[in-house]
C-alpha cells in the first residue's frame, strides 16, 4: 500500500479509473451479460479482496483437512508466477517455475488429492472432473475475482490487521476490487486474528465489517508448527533454539511469522522480497553475505513452506554454504464463537448441493 500522500493522490485518478473497469464487469456478470458456469459437483472458492497477504493456502489447506475424510477433494489454482501455460496437472516432483509455488506446497503436503493449475477454471474444472470422475468437491484457490465460475460456495478472506473497509484500490491500496465486492461472499473469515481474541472484540469487528443478511463471518487465527530441516523434514527445530536468526520471506506480509519468531530467538534479521519472489543466484550470494556475519555461534535460516519450495533450485548452493534452513510450517484455526462453527456450516452447506 502507497504511504505517501502526495503519491497517493497523484495514482488516485488510475485507482478511479481501475475500479470504474471493475464495476463494469461486475455489473456485466449481474446481468447475466457475462456467463458464469456452474457444475455438476460442489465448487468452493477461496479469495480475498486484496493482493495476497489473507492466508489463502493454509485456509485451502484446512478444507482439505477438514474434507478428505468424508469425500473425494480436489484443488484448481491459476498457479500465480508460474512459467508455464494452460492447463497442467501438479506433482510432487515439479519445480515452483512449472506450477507456481502455493500449488506445489499445497500438492506435496497432500500427495494423494488431484491439484491442477489453469488460467481459465472454467476450461480446467471440466479437465479434471474428465479424468477423475470420482470427485465430489473442487477447491477453487484465488477465485473471488474469476467471475467466469460460478462457485457453490464463495469464502472471502480479509485479515484483521488490514480489512477491506480500510483499504482502497490499486494502486493507490491493495484492493482488487471495491469493498462492495464482499457482497457476493457466501462467508467472510476474518483471518490472522490474536490467538487471545474475545468474543466481545469479534462483535465490535462484524459492525464495523457490516456483513449482509445472510452472510457467515468466522474468525481464524495461526498455529505455528515445528520448523524442519529444508533437506531432513525429521530433523525438528526446538522450539525455542536462541541464536542469530535470518528469516528470508517472499510472502506478501512476514510480519506475523517475524512476530512469532521475536519471543524463540536472541536476534532476529528479516530479509524480505515481494510475494511469489523467484530466488535468483544473486539472492542467494545476498542471502551468504548476510550468514556470514552474523556474530553468534548458534546460527540459521528460518523460511516459509511456501518460499521453501522456491529456494530448491539453489539447494546446492545452500549445503556447499553450510547455510542452514528451517522451514516454518503454519496452519489455521478457528475462534468457536459462534453455532455451527466454521467445520459445521462447511459439512452442512455441502450436504445441501443439488447437481
Amino acid at each position: 500500500m502507497v504511504r505517501n500522500w502526495l503519491i497517493k493522490i497523484l495514482l488516485l485518478p488510475i485507482s478511479i479509473l481501475y475500479g470504474f473497469g471493475v464495476s463494469i464487469n461486475n455489473l456485466l456478470h449481474r446481468y447475466k451479460l457475462l456467463k458464469s458456469i456452474g457444475f455438476s459437483l460442489p465448487v468452493i472458492s477461496v479469495g480475498n479482496l486484496t493482493v495476497g497477504g489473507s492466508g489463502k493456502s493454509p485456509h485451502v489447506e484446512y478444507l482439505i483437512r477438514l474434507l478428505q475424510p468424508h469425500i473425494r477433494v480436489g484443488v484448481i489454482s491459476r498457479g500465480y508466477g508460474r512459467k508455464s501455460k494452460g492447463f497442467q496437472w501438479v506433482n510432487v516432483r515439479d519445480r515452483s517455475s512449472h506450477t507456481g509455488d502455493e500449488p506445489l506446497q499445497i500438492k506435496r503436503k497432500n500427495p494423494d488429492i488431484p491439484i491442477a493449475v489453469s488460467e481459465s477454471r472454467s476450461f480446467g474444472i471440466p479437465k479434471m472432473v474428465g479424468k477423475y470422475p470420482q470427485l465430489q468437491t473442487l477447491i477453487m484457490d484465488d477465485g473471488f475475482q474469476h467471475r467466469e465460475v460460478s462457485p457453490f460456495l464463495n469464502i472471502l478472506l480479509t485479515e484483521y490487521s488490514s480489512p477491506y473497509f480500510k483499504d482502497f484500490l490499486l494502486p493507490v491500496g491493495r484492493l482488487r476490487e471495491w469493498p462492495s465486492g464482499a457482497q457476493r461472499a457466501d462467508v467472510i473469515v476474518v483471518s490472522k486474528c490474536p490467538v487471545d481474541l474475545t468474543e466481545k472484540e469479534a462483535e465490535e469487528f462484524v459492525k464495523k465489517l457490516k456483513p449482509r443478511s445472510g452472510q457467515k463471518v468466522f474468525f481464524s487465527y495461526l498455529k505455528y508448527g515445528q520448523a524442519y530441516f529444508l533437506f531432513n523434514p525429521r530433523q525438528k527445530l526446538v522450539d525455542k533454539p536462541g541464536g542469530e536468526v535470518i528469516l528470508l520471506t517472499g510472502i506478501a506480509n512476514p510480519q506475523p511469522l517475524i512476530d512469532h519468531l521475536n519471543d524463540r530467538v536472541d536476534r532476529l534479521h528479516s530479509l524480505e522480497f515481494p510475494d511469489h519472489h523467484d530466488y535468483s543466484a544473486y539472492d542467494l550470494g545476498q542471502l551468504k553475505k548476510t550468514y556470514d556475519q552474523l556474530e553468534m555461534k548458534v546460527r540459521f535460516v528460518v523460511t516459509t513452506e511456501k518460499d521453501a519450495v522456491r529456494l530448491e533450485p539453489h539447494a546446492r548452493f545452500l549445503n556447499d554454504n553450510k547455510i542452514y534452513v528451517f522451514v516454518q510450517p503454519v496452519e489455521v484455526a478457528f475462534h468457536q464463537f459462534s453455532f455451527p462453527g466454521f467445520d459445521d456450516y462447511i459439512k452442512n452447506k455441502l450436504l445441501e448441493f443439488k447437481a
